[in-house]
């Protein structure tokens, strides 16, 4: 509960931060480049470190792969039946595909399974959606901007990319044990995503935008917080015969907000950056409700 007070206080404190302008206009994009190039890299460094597989682990992190390729597809035919602009594809399809498993999803899992539940929690985030993310959102990133970049400028973008050079790292040094003090200072820069995320996204969120954007953001939503987990419910249950905890865990996960990290990516591509910040900041709200539903609908798993 704490963890949720902090990003509910840090996302109001970037409105009002705005409203007053109390900071430059260009503070989105300073904090997104120490997010992306500190706090997500030490994060990994952090916890993939720490991961322990077992055999259950490739059903609970092929979710965050599953819901990705539901979004790509989805949102491409959406987007050629509706004529959105290729920006517009893009946002969605990060947003929509890439859930907030980590600094929404693990505070929520603790208050509704217990701490015991945050072990699964880290399994679908580190293995699911952060190497989606690493991946194939990057990839997705750099094929709708406006750029149209070459597939050897996509892999170099990989490649180069801050938290996907940690991830190497980390699955590098899993058989190393951290000295104390090394682990310390990346939990250090790590706690520092959630608040400064929230924080910009909080500062770029513009009420007049939900007017322009109000179809395309219920559609968004609708398949983020309603379809998508559907979806994975009907093939992790009736289809597949998965159950328990660690089961409803993942399903739980698939039915998180839009991952923040998503819209920081789309808005350093130009990815429909208002649409981008409304998925986050609206979908992080209504999913409040959203997921009270979806943990009343799994308990008999």
């Amino acid at each position: 509960m704490t963890n949720l007070i902090l990003l509910i206080f840090c996302f109001a404190a970037g409105m009002l931060l705005h409203h007053y302008k109390r900071m430059p206009v260009n503070t989105p994009a300073v904090l997104n480049t120490f997010i992306i190039h500190v706090s997500l890299p030490a994060l990994v460094l952090l916890y993939v470190h720490e991961l322990k597989l077992s055999g259950a682990v490739w059903l609970m992190a092929s979710m965050g792969w599953i819901v990705f390729a539901l979004s790509a597809g989805f949102f491409r035919l959406i987007g050629r039946w509706l004529d959105w602009p290729r920006q517009t594809v893009g946002a969605l399809i990060l947003t929509g595909g890439l859930c907030n498993t980590s600094y929404v999803g693990l505070p929520m899992i603790e208050a509704y399974y217990g701490h015991q539940g945050l072990a699964s929690g880290i399994i679908v985030d580190q293995l699911g959606s952060f190497l989606v993310m690493a991946t194939l959102g990057i990839t997705f990133a750099g094929i709708y901007s406006t750029g149209r970049p070459s597939a050897g400028e996509m892999v170099k973008r990989i490649v180069f990319f801050p938290p996907f050079i940690a991830l190497l790292l980390a699955l590098l040094l899993i058989p190393l044990e951290y000295p104390l003090w090394l682990a310390t200072v990346l939990k250090r820069l790590g706690d520092t995503l959630a608040p400064l995320a929230l924080l910009s996204v909080g500062f770029q969120l513009r009420l007049g935008h939900l007017a322009g954007n109000a179809r395309n953001l219920a559609i968004g939503l609708a398949f983020k917080l309603v379809l998508a987990p559907l979806v994975l419910f009907l093939l992790y249950v009736p289809l597949l015969g998965a159950h328990g905890q660690a089961i409803q865990i993942t399903l739980f996960e698939a039915a998180m907000p839009p991952m923040i990290t998503a819209a920081i990516i789309a808005t350093e591509h130009d990815l429909d950056p208002p649409l981008a910040t409304l998925m986050v900041a609206v979908g992080l709200v209504i999913s409040f409700a959203t997921l009270t539903g979806w943990w009343w609908l799994m308990r008999g798993i």
